[in-house]
């Protein structure tokens, strides 16, 4: 090389290094934008593929109704698995939570493989249950694939999860804003990771655009009145919002108490979907529907349409409850936005606002206040209904979020703030580890 090259070579260090000085993020921005790409295209296609699925799972189930009576088998198969294979992955979101928390081994990437083939089997079969908890899994095993050849530290690999969780969210919904926003609040309660705040948003916008770009339809819901905000409204919002958040902690504790029931009487894992499996099984052969299994995302749109009868929303609640206490796979998400959609258009019947606004109030704050998430699901109610229902959600996820105390479906989140000054004690003991 000769004197004048090294001279160049030279020159172009030092301005490089002057430029990286004068922005120092633009690295930290070229390093996750690699990294949210490639999530937002692996996520993105997972769940392009895992939404395709699930459609040809319901339609198939419902076109051959008996079916059903073999949810009892296939749900000892789905207990074999992750009973002699799965153990490792079996905590589902917690495990997702708990690495955001403490990260130690990598997320065995069979998470993925194995929640998807659980709630296809689910749903094929007639267990009522989401698929939220299926996209978050399959994006985190997929997405700390990534943790080795990034060379990640121990707090890159919680931003990774963060983004993971957001990229998973936002796909498999169609809300890359409240995915994000979810992903940033789900694992703490009253805090948000900032540091991780571009990864999120920037790794949800692409797997929500990977997913459009597979043709992967979204349900759409339409709210035809929404009163201006005014006293009476506002007040009546508020109403809304306390029913809401008690049924969000009912849930959350009914759930939890579920599933150690059954773990306290059953010893045998693969056992407990075989009794929840028969009594779902037998639950819709002597009610003669199949409304309150699946997804029900046709109950759904029906809330936005007219009245519905109170009775939906607890028995969803029930089927849900059975369900995933026994150990089939699935969500938690999607049955909350079914319980929370009917029990929002029924109290209609009592609070002087128009069905479909309850209904949408109700589909976003019941979420709110089962996984302590106000700010996301606000942001997915302006996502899915459009921003002239803004202060009526917020209202309403904001009074659930405090009715429902710090209750969650979600076994492993943390107290980052608490609530009330009650809890404040309990607030520092919990976060001292984390920070």
């Amino acid at each position: 090389m000769s004197k004048h090259q090294r001279t160049l070579v030279k020159k172009a260090i030092f301005h490089t290094h002057f430029f990286f000085r004068k922005f120092p993020a633009l690295p930290y921005i070229f390093k996750w934008l690699l990294i949210s790409i490639i999530i937002g295209i692996l996520v993105g296609t997972a769940s392009a593929g895992f939404l395709r699925s699930l459609e040809w799972a319901t339609d198939f189930r419902e076109h051959h109704i008996w079916l059903i009576a073999l949810l009892p088998v296939a749900g000892f198969l789905i207990g074999l698995l992750y009973y002699y294979w799965g153990k490792d992955v079996e905590a589902g979101n917690n495990l997702l939570i708990d690495t955001i928390h403490d990260p130690r081994d990598i997320i065995p990437f069979k998470m993925a493989p194995f929640v998807y083939l659980g709630t296809i089997v689910t749903h094929f079969f007639g267990g009522s249950a989401g698929r939220e908890g299926t996209a978050l899994q399959m994006a985190g095993a997929i997405a700390d694939q990534l943790t080795h050849p990034f060379k990640l530290d121990r707090n890159e690999r919680k931003v990774l999860i963060i983004a993971a969780i957001a990229a998973g969210f936002g796909s498999v919904f169609g809300t890359p804003l409240a995915g994000a926003v979810f992903g940033l609040e789900v694992f703490l309660i009253g805090r948000i990771r900032y540091n991780a705040i571009f990864p999120a948003f920037a790794s949800a916008i692409l797997a929500d655009w990977t997913t459009n770009l597979w043709k992967v339809k979204h349900t759409h819901y339409h709210i035809d009145f929404i009163p201006k905000p005014e006293f009476l409204p506002i007040l009546y919002s508020i109403l809304a919002g306390i029913a809401f958040g008690i049924c969000a902690a009912t849930f959350s504790r009914a759930i939890h108490w579920a599933g150690s029931f059954l773990k306290s009487k059953i010893k045998y894992p693969p056992l407990r979907p075989v009794v929840g499996g028969s009594i779902i099984a037998l639950a819709v052969l002597i009610m003669g529907t199949t409304r309150y299994i699946g997804l029900g995302v046709p109950s759904i749109v029906e809330s936005f349409e007219k009245q519905l009868p109170l009775h939906d929303f607890a028995l969803k609640m029930i089927f849900t409850i059975v369900t995933l206490s026994a150990g089939f796979k699935g969500g938690e998400v999607t049955p909350l936005f079914f319980i929370g959609a009917t029990l929002g258009s029924a109290l209609s019947l009592f609070i002087p606002l128009p069905f479909g606004l309850l209904a949408g109030m109700g589909f976003v704050a019941v979420f709110a206040g089962a996984t302590n998430t106000p700010l996301a699901c606000m942001l997915m109610g302006i996502e899915l209904f459009g921003a002239e229902c803004g202060v009526y959600v917020a209202i309403a996820c904001v009074v659930s979020y405090l009715l429902s105390g710090h209750h969650s479906i979600y076994t492993k989140q943390m107290i980052g703030e608490a609530k009330n000054q009650r809890y404040e004690s309990q607030q520092n003991k919990s976060i001292s580890d984390f920070l």
